[in-house]
């Protein structure tokens, strides 16, 4: 019997009322083993109405009571870490080690929100003026979104939401329609642990459900996390409707090896950082830039190794990386890799074509290294979010450094070298919002945010951190003169008003 995944709503399960459903395959086999609701306008609304409805008290209700919520949601979520993993592999397809992984980070954002009472402290400047004190604070804003992507389906959400409600709002979250039963068992979980009803709630949907969150006039502000073209869109539609707006787009992350780098630690890293769940991450490299004579010894090491990666099914221990999502994803990246010859690239080893025994309807890849890719190829000037790692070669330091600014991304990088002069000249040159010196994949820890520039972040605020408590509140100034006792009334003043 076919699986069905409704909406969350309220506190408790709300069945589909539309009469739409979206399949969910298991890409290890391609066969559909789920079906999720769709929700229709109304449904939306009476999520948003019940978000509505629980911010009345939730956004009164003390740092001490949120806290200790959510204190019980993270043991919670650390107890079930495996059973979330194993909803995340069966629907995604990423290898349960990686599925962990996800689980992880999206805990280090629990913690953040556990101690959500130091980032919400204010400011106090006392006698600013003869018995004048000023203060400023931060108050939530109301009923928030998020809307997240398919790669991450437990860690983007957790990257959002914990942090929003700490903060004292409440929340709607619509989740990627490809993989969306993780976020559901989160919101179970959350209210397992006494979160009232209608803080948390979640709703599966396609555009409809999405179009009617951003023009919806109850919701203040929308998180995004998904591809550069939805992300502008995201951007452009929410601000038009007057709300505060963070949305994460896509990336080209470019790792640049000097000459003077241990090539072994390289290669490991390349491999690791670009074909690592499948190649389905923001933060995969997908470019190195290897600069002067190294590039051939490179790129062999790189090869020696990809040709070793063994992948197979999500639930089989033995694999190391798992399928794509879907056959058309899975298509469209191979697409890239017989294009690339065409387009002057060197394909080194090419993934399309390959198949699992006894999972041959799967949505199978295998790994592809395309060397002295031209930036002009579409395989270079794509995010192609598949297990293809693009090799280019450059003469100089300042030579790749131009190359990788030149990029209409700009979401993390990397440089591999032994030379700390060159390390700090890079990330101050380079036009990134994340960077790693000798580290492959620079994801923030949770205290420290999360985003990009130019076409990667539309919006002001990164992702968690002091940004993501900052985009969830909105500041107050309160100015405050209270009357000494002693004083006799002085009577109306129409000047302006003193400060001395």
């Amino acid at each position: 019997m076919t699986k069905i995944v409704n909406h969350w709503i309220g506190g408790k399960t709300a069945e589909g009322a539309s009469g739409t459903y979206g399949p969910v395959t298991d890409p290890a086999t391609g066969e559909v083993t789920t079906k999720v609701a769709f929700a229709s306008v109304e449904e939306v609304d009476a999520a948003v109405a019940a978000a509505k409805e629980a911010y009345l008290s939730w956004g009164q209700s003390s740092l001490a009571t949120r806290t200790a919520i959510l204190f019980k949601f993270r043991a919670l979520l650390d107890a079930h870490r495996d059973e979330i993993a194993e909803l995340i592999t069966a629907e995604h397809g990423k290898v349960h080690s990686d599925a962990l992984g996800e689980v992880a980070r999206g805990l280090e954002i629990v913690d953040l929100a556990c101690g959500i009472n130091v980032q919400l402290k204010g400011e106090l400047s006392t006698q600013v003026a003869s018995r004048v004190d000023v203060s400023s604070i931060r108050q939530p804003l109301g009923v928030v979104t998020g809307i997240t992507p398919f790669n991450f389906p437990a860690m983007v959400p957790l990257w959002m939401f914990p942090l929003a409600i700490a903060c004292g709002n409440t929340f709607v979250l619509k989740p990627s329609e490809k993989d969306p039963s993780a976020s559901v068992r989160l919101a179970e979980l959350f209210s397992e642990a006494g979160l009232p009803d209608g803080v948390l709630n979640v709703v599966h949907g396609d555009k409809v459900a999405v179009d009617r969150l951003l023009a919806h006039p109850d919701v203040k502000a929308v998180s995004f996390v998904g591809s550069t073209p939805i992300a502008r869109y995201i951007h452009t539609t929410a601000s038009a409707n007057g709300k505060r707006v963070q949305a994460l787009g896509g990336a080209k992350n470019h790792m640049l090896v000097l000459p003077d780098a241990d090539l072994d630690a390289a290669a490991d890293a390349a491999v690791s950082a670009a074909y690592g769940s499948a190649g389905e991450r923001c933060m995969a490299i997908s470019a190195v830039v290897a600069v002067g004579a190294i590039g051939d010894t490179l790129v062999e090491r790189i090869r020696e190794r990809a040709e070793k990666i063994k992948i197979g099914p999500g639930n089989d221990p033995a694999s190391e990386m798992g399928p794509l999502i879907t056959a058309t994803h899975r298509d469209k990246v191979a697409s890239y890799v017989t294009g690339a010859a065409a387009e002057g690239a060197e394909v080194v080893l090419d993934g399309t074509g390959y198949t699992v025994d006894g999972h041959e309807n799967g949505h199978w890849i295998g790994i592809s290294l395309l060397d002295r890719v031209p930036t002009t190829a579409a395989a270079y000037q794509d995010e192609i979010f598949g297990p293809v790692l693009c090799v280019l070669r450059a003469d100089t330091y300042e030579e790749a450094l131009a190359l990788i600014n030149a990029s209409p991304y700009g979401n993390g990088t990397a440089i591999f070298t032994r030379d700390g002069g060159a390390a700090r000249r890079f990330q101050l040159e380079v036009e990134a919002g994340m960077v790693g010196v000798n580290v492959p994949i620079p994801v923030p820890v949770g205290y420290h945010s999360f985003g990009g520039w130019k076409d990667s972040l539309f919006g002001d605020h990164h992702i968690y951190g002091n940004d993501g408590t900052h985009f969830y509140t909105r500041g107050k100034v309160v100015t405050t003169r209270w009357p000494d006792p002693a004083d006799a009334p002085t009577g109306v003043d129409l000047g302006f008003p003193r400060n001395h």
